[in-house]
């Protein structure tokens, strides 16, 4: 049986990743002034941070419409193969995305089984995610298998990130459970994460960003402990801070593969900003 992964764009996956491991991505919406584009399909992630910086107003966002979904698995279905799906999404407590894929999972079951999943989490936290399973996939593990591992890296995955504003998270009404750190002493940098039910939540704040990426380190060490990882960075416009946590986080974890430096996409750039570092990882 031929296993479909989807997933949506907010998982920030390199293209050239995702075309190698035939992950098939459904487009969000970024609507920037009286304009509306579709998150890495008409709108780059360079292109969308130098529109945000000119925009008269923050950019909003929109979930994929049912048909959306529907035509993507229909198309998948219509490749005439015994096959089915799993379809990975952005955390359904910032999105409703995950509920528009059920919605159209309902909708093709007469012609493709579909099998939906809520990450808990965004960006390459769920890239990462998606990614191990379209490997899995491509190495012939069974479709119990590649749910199981799906569930496993939900549940064993970390991801923390640095801010130098809340005012687009905040803006956005994206600031879940890290409003706490709202109103803090100047430069003091909160250092956010998902918590288990997929929501933003403050860990705690640092004074400056270099020590806050520190902490952020430390913080992903006390995760991973001695367990063999796998990591990522991810930025926006912070290329150069990226590779210097890429450096540190290798020299530091027990890492078995090699990092992804990947870049915060339209969407859940407009609500992280420019600025932002991320670490994301999975204990395997």
């Amino acid at each position: 049986m031929k296993l479909y992964i989807v997933t949506d764009s907010t998982a920030d996956i390199p293209k050239e990743l995702a075309s190698e491991l035939d992950i098939h991505v459904v487009p969000l919406k970024v609507h920037i002034d009286d304009a509306t584009y579709l998150d890495g399909v008409t709108l780059t992630t360079a292109q969308f941070y130098e529109k945000l910086e000119k925009a008269d107003r923050l950019p909003r966002t929109s979930q994929p419409s049912p048909i959306d979904f529907v035509d993507m698995y229909e198309a998948l279905a219509a490749k005439g193969e015994d096959a089915q799906i799993i379809s990975i999404h952005l955390s359904s407590a910032l999105s409703g995305t995950y509920q528009t894929a059920n919605l159209a999972k309902d909708m093709v079951q007469d012609k493709i089984k579909v099998h939906v999943i809520d990450s808990r989490t965004a960006s390459y936290a769920l890239g990462s995610i998606v990614v191990a399973v379209a490997r899995a996939a491509r190495e012939r593990n069974n479709l119990q298998q590649c749910l199981d591992l799906a569930q496993r890296l939900i549940a064993n995955h970390a991801a923390f990130f640095v801010m130098d504003t809340l005012m687009y998270l905040q803006k956005g009404g994206r600031i879940g459970k890290a409003s706490a750190v709202l109103g803090s002493l100047l430069n003091v940098k909160p250092i956010l994460t998902f918590d288990e039910t997929g929501e933003v939540a403050a860990v705690e704040k640092v004074r400056g960003k270099k020590k806050a990426v520190g902490r952020m380190l430390d913080l992903a060490k006390e995760f991973a402990g001695s367990a063999p990882v796998v990591a990522a960075v991810v930025h926006a416009t912070s290329h150069e801070e990226a590779e210097a946590l890429k450096a540190r986080i290798a020299e530091e974890l027990n890492v078995i593969q090699d990092m992804v430096v990947t870049e915060l996409g339209p969407v859940i750039g407009t609500y992280g900003g420019p600025g932002l570092l991320a670490v994301t990882l999975y204990k395997v």
